[in-house]
């Protein structure tokens, strides 16, 4: 695929007053813990690239690396002002996902949520974080402690321009409430060919009530790509050994094989079709991919172009969901 020469279309980040662009940088295989194999330097190429290209939006956290992603994100965005980055703060008791019994001032309190605040606007070495968010949500935690005080004060202070959460693994639902009682600017949620849920109900609640939506593991952690096959091995100590354990990635074949015949693309067009799948959808703002490599960043990069899918490819991809978990350990 040949680099995009025109800019990377942008979409407004709900009613933030941000404008992102489609393709998004996701910063968690750069943090270099979980997902093995990556090294700073070609991160930090890859992440340049991204943003010589025109892409504006960065995703990182506190706890990819404990740290280590933030800083790599700070250095490049100090390079290119302009450069939008969203964080997330880990809950305190160190719970994912959180518990349905987790109390907000257990996984939140507001002083925590400051503290950390400063702690990743040292790391990135910024004065204001775009998007500052959550890294884990429950509905409950609306009304509950102080937590919401301390968003109020960090946007007051400029040190936020924008606050949001990032829903559990495979629970859109449990962030309707938040985003229908105007509690958030966005919300961060697993949305894929495989995992359609979020169309049930929170993608319609979030276009209602002008809340941004950032799109996670749209690639289903790599499986729609097409580049895993039955015999796939990961490094010792990825967390894909997980993922992708027992037989699933024998499981995963036939269903990759049936979109392909479904749409009549190749097993090369899986990531471009996966990914103009989730753009398609009018509530979306931007999808976060992990790239860390610079080849990535441009094969993903050039899909920014405000084109989606043609609607009967949508309607066809509307049959493939498939409703599991493999963030559960396999059986």
């Amino acid at each position: 695929m040949t680099t995009n020469t025109t800019p990377p279309h942008q979409r407004p980040l709900g009613r933030s007053g941000l404008s992102v662009t489609e393709i998004g940088y996701g910063a968690w295989g750069i943090g270099a813990d979980m997902w093995k194999g990556a090294q700073d330097d070609e991160s930090l190429t890859a992440l340049r690239r991204y943003v010589t290209l025109g892409g504006n939006f960065i995703d990182t956290a506190m706890g990819y690396g404990n740290g280590h992603s933030e800083r790599l994100v700070g250095q490049v965005a100090r390079e290119h002002p302009g450069t939008l980055v969203a964080t997330k703060i880990s809950p305190l008791n160190m719970q994912w996902p959180a518990a349905p019994t987790t109390t907000a001032d257990q996984a939140y309190p507001g002083e925590y949520v400051i503290r950390m605040t400063d702690e990743s606007l040292a790391r990135l070495g910024l004065d204001t974080i775009d998007v500052q968010q959550l890294h884990v949500w429950n509905d409950s935690w609306l009304g509950q402690g102080d937590w919401q005080d301390a968003v109020t004060q960090l946007k007051r202070d400029g040190k936020v321009r924008a606050f949001g959460i990032s829903i559990n693994d495979h629970q859109p639902h449990n962030a309707v409430a938040a985003v229908e009682a105007g509690a958030v600017d966005s919300v961060q949620v697993i949305y894929n060919v495989f995992d359609q849920s979020p169309q049930d109900r929170l993608l319609d609640a979030c276009h209602a009530h002008g809340v941004g939506v950032i799109v996670r593991v749209a690639l289903d952690e790599g499986s729609l790509t097409g580049t895993l096959t039955e015999h796939t091995t990961f490094p010792e100590g990825d967390w894909r050994n997980g993922y992708f354990g027992g037989n699933r990635l024998t499981e995963l074949q036939p269903r990759l094989r049936a979109i392909e015949q479904d749409l009549g693309i190749r097993t090369d067009g899986l990531a471009e079709t996966s990914l103009r799948f989730v753009l398609s959808h009018p509530a979306v703002s931007t999808v976060i991919v992990g790239m860390r490599s610079v080849r990535n960043v441009e094969r993903n990069l050039a899909l920014a172009d405000g084109q989606g899918l043609p609607a009967e490819q949508v309607q066809k991809l509307h049959a493939h969901r498939w409703d599991r978990n493999w963030y559960l350990p396999a059986e």
